[in-house]
Formats: structure tokens, C-alpha cells, sequence
């Protein structure tokens, strides 16, 4: 058992606080030779960052990935991966810890606060050290090694749903994922949760979202059927990021309320001899008894509201007296916004680790 590592062949451990000096990932078990540079992680660290827009924390990291080892130059000049661990560093250099001299000695309802302390016996309340969503920006950095093992396979997150406010599922479009703050792709839904967000913000409160995930070009036969699955590892994935309470694979609970032949994805001949089958639907999210099938795989990941608002609420302090509890600083008004990045790394995480161990196994296929 470990506490802060994830994966089986690709196995990822991320270490440091929100308002430590840095934090980062040490990812070992990456194939050797694959092209890879401070440049190629920078794009996704960009997309996490804060500070982007004032629908997220005003908090101000450039979010910089050092690779302190894992990588070499091989006979062109090339900057690969070596097959050794890669270790992966962010600093801090915006971090205001006074901002939570506050509640130093009383529990944030909802936040972790009171867990650590049961478990622990000690806490960093400074922005809620491993508990904050900050230390998902090692996992990004980590997804985006990933993604240089399954090139063949692309992935897009974006909010599905904001405030319980869902987009239309006639109106996506991908492009406009990148044209608002929100990853949103309806921009009509991006207009609606502006208003939800700034009204949000200002009364000192916040909002939940659903983010949903489709990677396309994953080939049947990645996963394993009992305590492999392919879609059990993505939910296991999806619920350890900061702020997530539910992960549906396909359709997730909707299919509980199909009957079998509604529920069934129907299966036809492939246009030639030897081509994969053609299949009517979906709703199983691309795998079946834990194995991809060669369709896309979907996810949808739930984030609760920020626990960290202005807003009073009633809580105890760590004597068990009653007190009353906001939270100053820089906090994200909806957390599932920037939680967006976060699911499309651990997607890709996940992925590449079911490649290799798919090779692992059968390696003549």
C-alpha cells in the first residue's frame, strides 16, 4: 500500500504542500527514448494554472516544470527519456499563509480539516497543505509524460455541467473549449455560468461542476477483467482528485434506469473482412467486463463547491468549542473549472499505464 503513489507499470508519487516551497511528481516505469522537455509539459501546466481569469483564485504561479532527472540526450542532440525515474518540480512563489492565520485552530466544514487532524494529529492549515487542489498541478505535469506513451490516443475534457446549470448536447463544439474560461463547449452555457460565477464570487460562496472526459483512439483490449479494470482504475483515479465525489464511466447511473436491450451497445460487421465491429451506441463508455473496446472511453467527474468561502458557517475549534468559520484568501469560486486539466491527466495516466500493462501480458498483440 502507498499513500501518495498511483499506477501499476507507470507509477506516479506526488509530493508537497500548497504553501510548502514546491511540489511535484516522481514518475518511474516510462518507456525509454520517448522526446521529452520542459516544452512539451508547459502547454498543460498553463491550461491548470491560476490566476487565468476572475471566474479562478487571483493567486499567481507560473507554474514552471523543472525535470531534475529521467531524461538525456540521445545521439541527435535529442532530449529523451531514459527509462529512470522522472522527477518533476513546480515552486511556489505566491503562496500568503498569513490569509489563513484565522483558522489555524478551527475546522473548515467540508475541507479536510478535521479528517487530518483525526488521522494525523497535526495539520497544515496553510492552505490546506496536501488537501489543497494545488497539489494537482503535480498530476498534470505527470499526464503530460503520459501522454507521450499513447500518442495514439487523444483526450478532451471539458464542464458539462456548472452550478446545475448542463450544456446542450447538440450544441458542443471542441473548438470552443479554448475560446472561454469555463472549458465549456456550448458557448451559449459559457455566457449562462459567467453570471453564476461572478454572483458566486461576490456573495462569498461557490459552485460545483461536472467535467466530462473522452479519449478516442484507445484500441480494444487495454484493461483486465477482475481487479484490473480498466474503468475501475478511472474511477479510482477520477475520485483521488481534491474536491471530487462521484465518477460515472459511459452512462453511468442513467443506465440503471435503461432496460437491457436500450442499455445494450448493438454490434454490426465492419465494413471489410477483418475490421473491428460497428457499434450503435455507447453507453457503456467504452469498455465492457473492464476491457476497452475499441470506442471512445468516457467519464464524467463530479467536483463538490469549494469548500474555502467567504460565506460565515457554523464549525468547531480544534478544543471542540463552537466557533464560526470564513475563509479569507484566494480561493477558486468553482473548482471543477481548473479541475478540467486535472481529469484529462489522470485519464491519460491511467491509459498509459493499461498500455503497458497490456503489453506486459501480451506482448505479440
Amino acid at each position: 500500500m502507498s499513500w501518495n503513489t498511483f499506477g501499476r507499470v507507470l507509477r506516479f508519487t506526488t509530493w508537497g504542500e500548497s504553501h510548502g516551497p514546491g511540489l511535484g511528481a516522481v514518475l518511474d516505469g516510462c518507456p525509454p527514448g520517448l522526446p521529452l522537455s520542459a516544452k512539451d509539459i508547459q502547454p498543460f501546466m498553463d491550461a491548470r494554472k491560476p490566476g487565468q481569469s476572475k471566474f479562478t483564485t487571483q493567486r499567481k504561479e507560473a507554474d514552471a516544470v523543472q525535470i531534475l532527472s529521467g531524461v538525456f540526450e540521445d545521439a541527435s542532440g535529442q532530449q529523451v527519456t531514459t527509462g529512470t525515474p522522472i522527477h518533476l518540480m513546480i515552486e511556489n512563489t505566491d503562496q500568503r499563509s498569513k490569509d489563513y492565520s484565522e483558522i489555524a485552530a478551527s475546522y473548515r466544514p467540508g475541507h479536510a480539516d478535521y479528517a487530518y487532524d483525526a488521522k494525523y494529529g497535526i495539520r497544515d492549515y496553510r492552505g490546506g497543505g496536501r488537501s489543497s487542489a494545488r497539489e494537482t498541478a503535480a498530476r498534470v505535469a505527470a499526464g503530460a509524460v503520459a501522454r507521450r506513451i499513447i500518442p495514439e490516443v487523444s483526450i478532451t475534457a471539458y464542464v458539462c455541467e456548472l452550478g446545475g446549470d448542463a450544456i446542450e448536447r447538440d450544441a458542443i463544439n471542441y473548438e470552443e473549449i479554448a475560446r472561454n474560461p469555463f472549458f465549456c463547449p456550448d458557448s451559449w452555457a459559457a455566457v449562462r455560468w459567467a453570471e453564476k460565477v461572478e454572483k458566486a464570487r461576490k456573495d462569498g460562496s461557490s459552485l460545483g461542476a461536472v467535467v466530462e472526459c473522452v479519449a478516442t483512439g484507445v484500441p480494444a483490449g487495454w484493461g483486465a477483467p477482475v481487479y484490473a479494470k480498466l474503468d475501475s482504475d478511472l474511477a479510482s483515479a477520477m475520485m483521488s482528485i481534491n474536491a471530487v465525489k462521484g465518477v460515472e464511466i459511459g452512462d453511468g447511473f442513467e443506465a440503471a434506469r435503461l432496460t437491457g436491450e436500450d442499455n445494450a451497445d448493438a454490434m454490426s460487421p465492419g465494413e471489410k473482412e477483418g475490421d473491428p465491429p460497428v457499434f450503435a451506441s455507447n453507453h457503456a463508455g467504452g469498455t465492457a467486463g473492464g476491457i476497452s473496446t475499441g470506442q471512445p472511453v468516457v467519464c464524467r467527474v463530479a467536483f463538490k463547491p469549494t469548500s474555502s468561502i467567504l460565506t460565515p458557517v457554523p464549525s468547531i475549534t480544534s478544543n471542540g468549542e463552537a466557533t464560526e468559520v470564513r475563509t479569507r484568501g484566494r480561493h477558486d469560486p468553482c473548482v471543477g473549472i481548473r479541475g478540467t486539466p486535472v481529469v484529462e491527466a489522470m485519464m491519460a495516466l491511467v491509459l498509459a499505464d493499461h498500455k503497458m500493462l497490456h503489453r506486459a501480458q501480451i506482448a505479440t498483440r
